[in-house]
């Protein structure tokens, strides 16, 4: 396993759950998302040496992590610039806490998202080393 990649690839989501914070990344974070996973994708083919879906998913599991510390500890900030969000606390039981709700549902979120980042990896290593193979 190649941590330090992991790592470092896991900062875009520290710079995407800042984003966030500011309500800059509204309407526009699924298309970042992708990019994201098309970059992540590459930089693992290219970088690590194998494990390229665990590499792909333990990524997003960080991220999921990074941006739900980000979110809970500017709570205030992160619902003043994303009124859609305070709206959906709103509907959620008044003893459920939104900010536990957040440290809890982020790394199942990244988990979920890291099936995609994964699949994401491991094609392009395939890709890349039958391409690489080839020539």
């Amino acid at each position: 396993m190649n941590w330090k990649l992991i790592f470092m690839l896991s900062l875009l989501g520290i710079a995407m759950g800042v984003a966030s914070l500011f309500g800059w990344t509204r309407g526009i974070e699924p298309v970042l998302w992708v990019v994201f996973f098309v970059f992540y994708a590459w930089c693992i083919a290219q970088k690590a040496a194998k494990y390229f879906f665990l590499h792909g998913f333990l990524v997003s599991v960080l991220n999921g992590i990074w941006i739900s510390i980000i979110h809970a500890a500017f709570y205030s900030l992160y619902t003043k610039n994303n009124p859609e969000v305070l709206q959906q606390v709103s509907q959620l039981p008044p003893n459920l806490n939104p900010r536990l709700l957040m440290l809890v549902m982020g790394p199942l979120i990244g988990a979920f998202f890291g099936v995609f980042a994964g699949l994401f990896a491991w094609i392009a290593a395939k890709f890349l080393r039958r391409r690489a193979a080839s020539a």
